[in-house]
């Protein structure tokens, strides 16, 4: 049995803006050092979720914890134990990158002069941004303020961060970057990250679970193979055979654990529970009985793909 500590933790956590339910008692529990994607469509309640969670607006029922101190009772607390990145960066234009991360270190009550600007050259080369430390933001390209929107979050070192969509229109260079700094900051800082994001790829490289948030609510949650797992049933393996695969239709229903095989002209698709299990002796019988393989590809619904059946389901 493995036992995580619980970083994030929510119990039927509700906001409603007059008739409006924007969150709908979501209950949600996130591990320490886990990166953990909150995913829906537009209104779904990912960013309100991820404000009530930061203390910037309060809950109208429920509560939520991080690190064990509850939202509604020591905000104080919580808001020095987490660092957000809102959708847009929110920096401060005509000051430099030195002089945005020097405010907001002072505005999380950092007093240390030398702390300060140990961490904002620490943050400026993790970011790889201290070369450009004296140039005003105002010049800096998209990706690089989504750089140093994520370093401010962090100044004064919170054991917790929540992006909101911190990918949103970035081009996909930009976007990748981005992706490797979360993923280097889970790693080496072994931070807890919470992302709202719409890029259902971002979730899939970066993400260790994630959930899925729809009409405020928070309907399945899992890691992205367990989702895909839900949907897909067994999983398929793609066999590409030098000539026609139906020839060898025969031989592979025998293996144990195939449970259906299809042929399209090359092409053998085999259904299985297990296919790390199965696809050696399945490759193992073909080959025995003459067959050339070209490629053996397992075949599992895209995230993208699970989602949106996930979605389409729920609507239905």
């Amino acid at each position: 049995m493995v036992w995580h500590m619980e970083a994030i933790t929510a119990q039927n956590l509700t906001k409603k803006f007059n008739s409006f339910t924007a969150v709908d008692g979501l209950s949600l529990e996130i591990h320490e050092g886990e990166v953990f994607g909150l995913l829906g469509p537009n209104g779904a309640g990912k960013t309100t979720t991820i404000r009530m969670l930061a203390c910037i607006i309060s809950p109208t029922s429920g509560t939520a914890q991080i690190h064990g101190k509850e939202i509604t009772k020591d905000p104080t607390a919580v808001r020095a134990m987490v660092g957000v990145q809102t959708e847009s960066p929110s920096l401060y234009e005509r000051l430099t990158a030195s002089e945005n991360l020097e405010f907001f270190a002072k505005a999380y009550g950092m007093e240390d002069p030398a702390r300060i600007r140990f961490r904002i050259r620490e943050l400026l080369e993790f970011f790889d941004l201290w070369e450009r430390r004296e140039d005003r933001v105002a010049v800096f390209s998209k990706g690089m303020k989504q750089k140093l929107a994520i370093a401010r979050a962090i100044i004064h070192d919170p054991p917790v961060l929540f992006l909101d969509e911190p990918t949103s229109g970035l081009d996909p260079e930009s976007s990748k970057l981005i992706r490797d700094l979360i993923l280097k900051l889970s790693r080496m800082e072994k931070r807890t990250i919470l992302i709202s994001t719409h890029r259902l790829e971002d979730a899939e490289r970066i993400c260790n679970r994630v959930g899925i948030i729809l009409r405020g609510g928070l309907k399945v949650a899992g890691t992205p193979e367990e989702l895909r797992n839900r949907v897909a049933g067994e999983a398929k393996v793609e066999i590409r055979i030098l000539g026609s695969a139906s020839d060898y239709v025969r031989s592979v229903e025998g293996v144990p654990g195939v449970s259906g095989v299809e042929a399209k002209g090359s092409e053998l698709v085999v259904s299985t529970g297990d296919p790390g299990l199965t696809t050696p002796d399945i490759v193992r019988r073909v080959v025995e009985d003459g067959g050339q393989i070209l490629s053996v590809r397992p075949s599992l619904p895209s995230l993208e793909e699970t989602y949106l059946r996930i979605v389409e389901g729920m609507r239905g």
